[in-house]
């Protein structure tokens, strides 16, 4: 277990991502699955692995987030010493909110400081997976590592700001490119957002970076220094997803249909969520679901076909939602028809509607909106 680690969570990172589901809430806390955050997944990885304290870096958009995640209770982090701890946008020396991941580092050196693990485990709040974060922390102890990056093989890529890695037989890292044009169908191993980092040694490299006026992590620090550092690639070689911009948001909710990626991202370890008391969910004579996620308190009187349904959704009579996302208390009035259409939370389609969009391209309306 990885009791020597602290991990540090970056809840705002990756937001201009998908700048439709982040306007209002923080990436991290994008709802996922019918009833999880992006968020539930960092969180249960680190405390699966034995990690009883994680920061997390705020910086807007971040009361769904805090609400969401309260005191922690539901991963087993409300605890006196440790547990979560809301780390500032800023650091003591200035009160404007950090704009990279460099600054955001230097605005919790206070916390790093006053730690006493060994490890720290950096986090994006972006990606769904299940790593043994513990594995990953053995992996870097083994390789006498600098930093370790955890990555995976894809053939696809779809980010404002990515890092691809070239490994050596060993795992150590023997080069680093930032955003590469990647061809059609070519393997590349691609970060996926989580390093191990010994924790002292994080600090002196923030210190000389700030002394140097350096202000991008990945280009003046990993990618100027891949010779120098021994920095190493870990291997996942599970299920991942990234959820970088709103088609990919919408192509990973759609696997979460698949039962065997379900026993996969869920089977061997649990994934915790916030736990809310809710009803169960309700069939009105008629009503026809195929393939589909339908959380409690959900009111169905029409037909849903692969689809997922958070909590609270009323799909209307004669209506049929079909390869669609419907967030929390959304109304689908009667005689509608949805095809590969996103809705936010609280929205309401009024009854003959017709929305439809393409896997590529969803039909997206956004929370609150009335059509």
């Amino acid at each position: 277990m990885a009791r020597s680690a602290v991990g540090v969570i970056f809840t705002n990172i990756q937001d201009k991502n998908i700048p439709e589901l982040s306007s209002h809430r923080t990436l991290a806390s994008i709802p996922f699955a019918g009833r999880y955050r992006l968020i539930d997944f960092a969180l249960s990885n680190l405390v699966n692995s034995g990690i009883t304290t994680v920061g997390i870096v705020t910086k807007n958009n971040y009361q769904s987030l805090i609400d969401h995640i309260g005191s922690g209770k539901e991963w087993d982090l409300a605890r006196k010493d440790g547990g979560i701890i809301l780390l500032p946008p800023y650091s003591n020396e200035t009160d404007a909110p950090y704009k990279n991941r460099l600054e955001a580092l230097k605005g919790i050196t206070g916390f790093l400081r006053h730690r006493k693990e060994d490890y720290v485990v950096l986090y994006d709040g972006d990606g769904v997976s299940r790593i043994d974060i513990a594995d990953v922390v053995r992996f870097h102890e083994e390789s006498h590592a600098d930093i370790t990056m955890v990555y995976h093989e894809t053939d696809s890529v779809e980010s404002h700001y990515y890092i691809t890695l070239d490994t050596d037989s060993f795992g150590r890292v023997n080069g680093l490119k930032i955003n590469p044009r990647v061809n059609n169908g070519e393997k590349i191993n691609l970060y996926i957002n989580v390093m191990v980092v010994q924790r002292e040694y994080l600090m002196d490299i923030i210190q000389n970076a700030v002394q140097s006026g350096y202000s991008s992590f990945g280009r003046e620090i990993l990618s100027k220094n891949v010779n120098t550092m021994r920095i190493f690639g870990y291997k996942f070689n599970g299920y991942y997803a990234g959820i970088t911009s709103l088609s990919r948001y919408f192509k990973y909710s759609m696997q979460m249909l698949d039962k065997n990626v379900r026993d996969e991202l869920f089977g061997a370890r649990d994934i915790y969520t916030k736990v809310r008391d809710s009803a169960p969910s309700k069939y009105i004579e008629g009503a026809v679901v195929k393939n589909s996620l339908v959380s409690d308190g959900c009111l169905i009187e029409g037909t849903v076909e692969n689809s997922i349904l958070f909590r609270g959704v009323k799909v209307g009579k004669g209506s049929i939602v079909r390869n669609s996302v419907l967030m929390q208390e959304t109304m689908i009035g009667s005689a509608a028809q949805l095809d590969c259409v996103i809705t936010d939370k609280n929205v309401v389609i009024r009854d003959r509607r017709r929305l439809a969009g393409c896997e590529e391209l969803p039909y997206y309306v956004s929370k609150g909106k009335m059509l």
